[in-house]
């Protein structure tokens, strides 16, 4: 990926990666502050950041993926399964508290 070659500028690529990167921080410094607000209204307000950081994000991912700079892998049906034996596992987990 060509970066600032001969003066000329970030390419579009590199833009988009770096808004995407700018929306998944903002979605994880949303998150942990809403998850630390005990104040409603506040965690509200929070909550609104996330959702909106999170759409944005989305919309970006989106757009690299189209133009196939942001690939990803299909999950297998074994690794669907194993994933969410996992997530149940720990959600609901055997034993008393």
């Amino acid at each position: 990926m060509p970066n600032n070659i001969e003066k000329r500028g970030l390419t579009d690529r590199e833009i988009l990666q770096l808004c995407l990167e700018l929306e998944k921080g903002r979605c994880h410094s949303t998150s942990n502050a809403m998850l630390e607000t005990s104040h409603q209204e506040l965690r509200s307000i929070y909550q609104q950041c996330f959702e909106n950081a999170s759409n944005s994000q989305y919309e970006l991912y989106k757009i690299a993926n189209q133009k196939g700079w942001y690939k990803t892998e299909i999950a297998s049906t074994e690794q669907i399964v194993t994933v969410q034996e996992h997530m149940q596992n720990n959600l609901q987990p055997k034993g008393n508290f």
